[in-house]
């Protein structure tokens, strides 16, 4: 057999098992994925549930004989619980007071429950839950009834919204409409239709792998180029330069530094201690666990901007490596890229820390916050490529980059909650996608939750497109740079 017939042969051998360990990876982290999201992975809090408007006046005292009826429908596809706030007037009332939720179409108690006047303090927000989570009352007309056998001076009463109106909403005071809505709430769940066809979508992804893999290698094997198999080929065999590239980055930061690497650890905690100062002292921020908040969001955006930053001059930093010694030039931005993600990784120390701290509970949820930090790193290669090849041609990007840097740091709810903004502002926070990989990252470690399965995609398609489009950039571009250097 010939050397380049060996050669080839020795290749396709990698080839394959590249594309059986990717299968392996992709199966692992489907049936891993699926045993963390648990029940979230179906199912989500709803998006149609009724938030408890503000009271300002009282609607009856519920004494012996009287009857306040709340009319509504929710679109609620899992309906569990019903809560009211109650007025007391400031006394020790008696008796007791019953809270029932029924279908009038056939006149079916869904939910009962008694509680003793004497015990409901003012302001108080009682609940009323199912056993089970009811199916069939999905934008169904229901009927919340609340009845007293008090006697006359001692009842409690049902707060009222008397300003508030929402269609098919009406309420009741023996039979005879009033103004407003009563302070009630309903809550419940919605179905994920992603999540009902969980598997389905996984082997649809996995069989896209298989084709995809195959294309790539019918076209090497017929002698076709194939810039993934180059890529895997110029990867493996520079793989030395590769760490030795991203070594000297990391040296080269904390180079002549007393505390060195200890700096990756310590500068996030002092910039949230910094800003956790001003925003929870000075701005008083009602954050809950606004640390653990704080430094996720500092920890996150302080990735991007120094991988950013430090790829942007990949190119022009290493002007006289790539006149003198020839190797793939986008070795130099992944490079840069890379030496950023060991700083994120010892950033993410103190980042536990603080939330063992503060008190957030870790579940499982918060292992799928890697994907979305997988998500930003790619993100950031992409973006880093397009500002690389940009300062080659237009050395004024790194002036530029700065303003559009610290303008993205202020659109980026990294410091402040995103219920703050509404309108336009709300328009341009949905359209930056630091902020959905922030979100989901949030919610995975913060509240333990796993996002709904179309956000892993969203997040997936967004990273993959910026990366896609730097790759475009910098080849397109790549033979030109010798030019500029």
């Amino acid at each position: 057999m010939s050397t380049n017939g060996q050669k080839k042969n020795s290749e396709q051998i990698n080839f394959r098992k590249i594309m059986l360990l990717t299968l392996a990876v992709y199966v692992f982290l489907v049936l891993s994925f699926y045993f963390l999201a648990g029940d979230q992975l179906r199912l989500r809090v709803s998006r149609g549930s009724i938030e408890m408007p503000e009271a300002d006046i009282g609607a009856a005292e519920l004494s012996e004989g009287v009857v306040v009826e709340q009319l509504f429908q929710a679109p609620i596809q899992r309906l569990e619980s019903v809560s009211v706030k109650w007025g007391t007037n400031y006394r020790r009332n008696a008796g007791a007071v019953t809270m029932e939720l029924l279908r009038p179409s056939d006149g079916t108690v869904l939910m009962q429950e008694t509680f003793d006047a004497a015990r409901i303090a003012e302001g108080q927000v009682l609940t009323i839950s199912a056993a089970e989570p009811i199916e069939t009352v999905c934008d169904v007309p229901l009927i919340l009834r609340l009845q007293g056998d008090s006697a006359a001076g001692s009842a409690v009463t049902p707060l009222v919204s008397s300003q508030e109106t929402r269609d098919g909403f009406s309420l009741l005071v023996n039979g005879e409409a009033v103004p407003g809505i009563l302070c009630f709430s309903a809550d419940g769940q919605d179905y994920i239709w992603t999540g009902l066809h969980y598997w389905k979508f996984a082997s649809a992804f996995g069989a896209a792998i298989l084709i995809c893999f195959f294309f790539v290698w019918y076209r090497w094997k017929n002698g076709k180029r194939s810039y993934i198999i180059q890529a895997l080929i110029a990867v493996k065999k520079y793989r030395f330069l590769i760490r030795q590239l991203v070594g000297r980055d990391f040296r080269t930061k904390y180079k002549r530094s007393v505390l060195g690497v200890f700096w990756s650890f310590l500068n996030p905690l002092l910039m949230m201690l910094v800003q956790y100062f001003v925003f929870s002292t000075i701005f008083k921020s009602s954050i809950p666990n606004f640390p653990a908040y704080l430094i996720i969001g500092t920890i996150m955006f302080n990735f991007f901007s120094e991988s950013c930053g430090m790829t942007l001059t990949s190119i022009l930093g290493n002007a006289s490596l790539i006149t003198k010694v020839y190797m793939p030039k986008y070795i130099y931005p992944l490079t840069r890229t890379m030496s950023s993600v060991v700083n994120l990784v010892i950033s993410l120390i103190p980042m536990i820390l603080v939330c063992l701290i503060t008190g957030v509970q870790f579940k499982g949820a918060a292992i799928l916050s890697l994907f979305f930090f997988v998500c930003l790193i790619i993100f950031s290669l992409g973006m880093g490529l397009l500002l690389a090849t940009s300062m080659v041609f237009f050395r004024d990007t790194q002036f530029l980059w700065g303003v559009l840097n610290m303008m993205w740091m202020y659109i980026t709810p990294i410091f402040y909650p995103e219920t703050i903004l509404s309108g336009p502002f709300m328009v341009v926070l949905k359209l930056n996608p630091l902020y959905h990989f922030l979100k989901s990252i949030r919610m995975c470690i913060l509240d333990g939750l796993s996002p709904e399965p179309v956000v892993y995609f969203r997040c997936m398609m967004i990273a993959l497109g910026m990366l896609l489009a730097g790759v475009f950039v910098f080849r397109k571009n790549q033979d030109k740079f010798v030019l500029y250097l």
